[in-house]
């Protein structure tokens, strides 16, 4: 039985695609994985049905989603009103300049936005960085991916260690499909 994951994102500047790239790279060993950005997300909505799960990220601008990512959000009305994304597995990541820089808020706006579609909803499952001594999930996120790009270009971060997060956020988001459809 085959899984299917989409991960759809907005990035301004490269640095989401970047994260997402890496947890599309996670995910692969357990999914047959597309990437589409918001724009694209928006235009091929309805092929999202096909998939068993979608993984949401955006930037944190000014303390919630890119305007782009709202964007698709709002286009999926009709999908909502249909629940064409009801008991998919859904996760989400974000990136900003600062430790912080609101990303709480993006990824609470992110799950809300899955609970809005009746999806459920998986976390990181990851011990906070310095826990078990090393920088994996540095920001200690449980809600969703977060990750900094440290005010450099796209090329230079996201950090190798956020990249590592980035994969095994995306594996574990594969691992929880594979496992709700086996009934486990």
């Amino acid at each position: 039985m085959t899984t299917k994951l989409a991960v759809v994102y907005h990035s301004g500047y490269g640095h989401t695609a970047k994260v997402a790239e890496h947890v599309a790279e996670g995910a692969r060993a357990h999914a047959e994985v597309v990437l589409f950005n918001a724009d694209e997300a928006t235009a091929r909505i309805d092929e999202l049905a096909a998939f068993d799960a979608i993984v949401f990220g955006a930037p944190t601008y000014m303390g919630s989603v890119s305007a782009p990512f709202k964007a698709f959000m709002d286009a999926s009305a009709k999908v909502w009103y249909s629940q064409g994304w009801k008991d998919k597995i859904a996760g989400g990541f974000t990136v900003s300049n600062s430790p912080s820089g609101d990303k709480l808020n993006t990824l609470q706006q992110l799950s809300v936005f899955a609970a809005q579609h009746s999806m459920i909803w998986v976390g990181t499952g990851l011990m906070p960085g310095g826990t078990v001594g090393s920088d994996i999930n540095r920001y200690g996120s449980s809600l969703g991916l977060m990750t900094r790009t440290d005010n450099a270009p796209a090329d230079v971060t996201p950090d190798a260690a956020d990249l590592e997060t980035a994969r095994l956020f995306g594996a574990r988001v594969a691992q929880k499909v594979a496992q709700f459809k086996r009934g486990a």
